[in-house]
């Protein structure tokens, strides 16, 4: 066996109770314990003098114990260590609270060095439970006088624990350590060999060494990465071949001229539903670019080919939307298409399964229903999915083995991906992009004010609703007890936080000619589509919501969207809420309210006035904080990043990418003597994320 694959338990200092601590981190193997690599970095090299430690700093000192330590009990379960420490410039009180072993472990006249956050009390300098060591102790172990890394850590396991682990790990594996990297490509990119980089990531000596280290190692994870994508997408699966039509047979029926950029798309899947190769493409277009349409071609394609398509939505009231537009299309045509969501009474699912048996239907539209235990797709041909990432990757995988044949595979999604992000997510699907809106469609106006507009704000939405619009609220939380939000991204707020049930029922109080109703996740499906479908039938005029809304139903007849604290979400999500305006033949707004002194949030929310582009946004987005969460979930099987980051990395994501992609020009399957260890390395990354490639 590879000195590397073998399990950490082979090493000094890891018994069996350690070594389960440890798996609960995901290391296993030796090669896992040297790629854990640190969370961050603290520079304890720089000794400080303590009277030039600022109040709330995080410093090294190095003083002398003044007296010996005190131990205190205060009450039962609290006990603290005190002692007073000196240098030549001042001197400081140090506590430890319930850490009694230090009363034996400081002596007085002693010198040591002490790592903590400096507090100042009046004249008096605290430091509060510090890390210490003897000064004249140094190791590539020491918890002072040098970078120190952090690890995340779980139960059982300490930063010692971790880093004692690792220094054992690498002194067993020197120079027995594979370099996944081709030489070329090490000489062409200028990295450092993977040796000499990892004892740089894990004891660096100096931030110059742990620069090139992480160089490296942000250029490997990519460059693997791209490696299995690439392999994954160059084994070419045999497809159904469905012949090519004439599409303008199908456009001359439409009410409405198709854009350039859906007769693209529709061009780019029609020819892969013909090559003989199976497709797996995704159609990203921005909010209202008209991806259902290029979705009603597919399926008409297929239909004249003698197969059935299913398309799948994530919510009932989205699929009963798309169950009446792709009729609009289809029938026409003759397409026989039937709804099956979980709501349907046992009669009708049944009537449904019958026609499904019997082949009497040529497009099921449908929710999770459609992934019933026992049902069978007979000629299914192309499985469509609506805003993919709302679905988890295996509930996708089932659609697609539901039949006795191998499905064309089509996801759509309303979200806007930056490209080099894109280049991760989706490596081995096809892209097609909608670029273009159709015709009619309208810009929605977008203003930034504060809360003190409020009152002219309900003077705006008591005008809309008389001219017979309605309006959108949307709120960050769902009720006050609520402790904290996922959607929380601005440091800075000086407002209280909205939450949708109090501010409804506030609404409803200042504006009670209005009919005002509250949507939010906690509530029952069934519930949730009752008040979505009464404010789509036009029976509520205000509906205030949390972000259950971000991807939903048409409301032509919506003409606001207000967006209360909206400087606690990301620019890509209040693009997605923007979107639900705008859709019907009225002048549309979107206002975003919020009272952030934070400049950062002051920017971020001028992109959305200045711009309607969500390409745009989401460039700018990944650009200001990172990939963060473009999805509200991780079902797009993105891998976790362990030093890479996709914000800040991408021109050396776009080199390992054309690096990859050369390399897997001259071997395809990574089988010469000089790439086996790359093999291995991609291998197992393929293997950890089975299935989860979308």
């Amino acid at each position: 066996m590879n000195l590397l694959e073998q399990n950490i338990r082979s090493i000094k200092g890891i018994g069996e109770k350690k070594a389960q601590a440890i798996n609960g981190l995901g290391v296993f193997s030796l090669s896992d314990l040297l790629s854990y690599f640190p969370r961050r970095y603290e520079d304890r090299s720089q000794v400080k003098p303590i009277a030039l430690v600022q109040d709330g700093e995080a410093a090294c000192i190095c003083a002398v114990a003044a007296n010996e330590p005190v131990l205190s009990r205060v009450r039962r379960g609290l006990d603290i260590v005190r002692f007073r420490a000196y240098d030549d410039s001042c001197q400081v009180d140090i506590s430890y609270f319930n850490q009694p072993y230090v009363r034996n472990q400081i002596h007085r006249g002693e010198s040591y060095r002490f790592y903590g956050k400096m507090e100042w009390q009046g004249r008096r300098r605290c430091l509060t439970n510090p890390i210490f060591e003897k000064e004249e102790s140094v190791s590539p172990l020491s918890s002072t006088g040098q970078i120190v890394p952090v690890y995340r850590v779980c139960k059982g396991i300490t930063q010692k624990n971790i880093r004692q682990s690792i220094r054992t790990a690498l002194d067993v594996c020197a120079g027995e350590i594979p370099d996944p990297l081709p030489e070329e490509i090490l000489r062409e990119e200028r990295l450092t060999d993977a040796a000499t980089a990892y004892e740089a990531i894990h004891f660096p000596q100096s931030p110059e060494a742990l620069a090139p280290a992480r160089r490296r190692f942000v250029f490997e994870e990519l460059f693997l990465l791209s490696c299995a994508l690439g392999m994954k997408k160059g084994e070419a699966r045999k497809g159904i071949p469905l012949p090519l039509p004439d599409f303008e047979d199908f456009y001359q029926k439409l009410p409405f001229t198709p854009t350039v950029a859906q007769r693209k798309a529709v061009a780019e899947a029609a020819e892969d539903l013909s090559s003989g190769q199976r497709m797996s493409r995704l159609l990203q277009g921005d909010v209202g670019s008209g991806k259902t349409l290029v979705a009603a071609a597919l399926v008409w394609q297929c239909t004249r080919a003698g197969y059935l398509s299913a398309f799948m939505a994530p919510t009932e009231i989205l699929a009963e939307q798309h169950y009446h537009t792709l009729s609009g299309f289809l029938e026409p045509f003759g397409c026989r298409i039937a709804l099956l969501t979980g709501s349907m009474r046992v009669t009708e699912k049944r009537s449904v399964y019958q026609k499904l048996e019997q082949g009497e239907l040529d497009l099921i539209i449908g929710t999770h229903a459609l992934l019933s235990e026992g049902i069978h797709y007979p000629r299914l041909a192309l499985a469509i999915t609506d805003e993919q990432h709302r679905f988890g990757v295996a509930q996708r995988s089932r659609l697609s083995s539901a039949g006795d044949l191998e499905p064309h595979i089509y996801v759509m999604s309303a979200t806007p991906i930056p490209r080099t992000l894109a280049l991760i997510i989706y490596g081995d699907l096809s892209v097609s992009i909608l670029d273009e809106l159709p015709a009619g469609r309208q810009k929605v106006d977008t203003f930034s004010v504060s809360s003190a507009y409020h009152e002219r704000l309900l003077s705006f939405i008591r005008k809309l609703c008389g001219e017979g619009r309605q309006v959108f609220v949307v709120c960050p939380r769902v009720e006050e007890e609520e402790d904290g939000e996922e959607t929380a991204f601005s440091p800075t707020v000086t407002s209280p936080m909205r939450n949708a049930v109090d501010y409804a029922k506030q609404l409803q109080e200042e504006l009670p000619e209005l009919r005002v109703a509250c949507l939010h996740g906690k509530m029952k499906a069934a519930e949730k589509d009752r008040v979505m479908q009464q404010f789509l039938n036009g029976d509520t005029d205000v509906l205030v919501s949390t972000t259950v809304i971000e991807v939903g139903v048409d409301v032509p007849n919506a003409a606001l969207m207000l967006i209360e604290n909206a400087d606690r979400f990301g620019l890509s999500q209040l693009h997605q809420l923007r979107g639900r305006v705008g859709r019907g033949n009225h002048k549309s707004y979107c206002v975003l309210v919020s009272d952030s002194s934070s400049e950062d949030a002051k920017a971020r929310l001028k992109v959305l006035c200045d711009t309607n582009d969500g390409f745009k946004i989401a460039e700018e987005d990944l650009r200001m904080r990172g990939p963060g969460d473009f999805f509200g979930n991780r079902q797009h099987g993105l891998p976790e990043m362990h030093v890479a980051d996709l914000g800040t990395d991408t021109e050396t994501l776009m080199r390992s990418k054309k690096a990859a992609d050369r390399l897997l020009e001259q071997d395809p399957l990574l089988q010469q003597a000089a790439h086996q260890a790359l093999y291995k390395r991609v291998s197992r990354l393929l293997e950890k994320t089975q299935g989860s490639f979308n």
